[in-house]
């Protein structure tokens, strides 16, 4: 039996669509609102420190301002 190559999706995601999508996912996990969190996923905003400014107290709508 010959081993074939897998099928590729007729779409597949592009490797910053990967990144945005895992960086949205981390953002509604912290609580962030979607329209909030899919800002932030597409933006340049530090991840790290979206998630730090929530766990230190900040308001999401605060927390969007200083990051975006």
């Amino acid at each position: 039996m010959a081993h074939s190559m897998p099928q590729t999706l007729d779409n597949p995601q592009s490797e910053r669509e990967k990144v945005e999508s895992w960086r949205l996912h981390v953002l509604i996990e912290t609580g962030y609102p979607l329209s909030l969190a899919e800002k932030i996923a597409h933006s340049e905003a530090d991840l790290h420190r979206a998630v730090e400014l929530i766990m230190a107290g900040c308001s999401f709508e605060t927390a969007a301002e200083i990051l975006l």
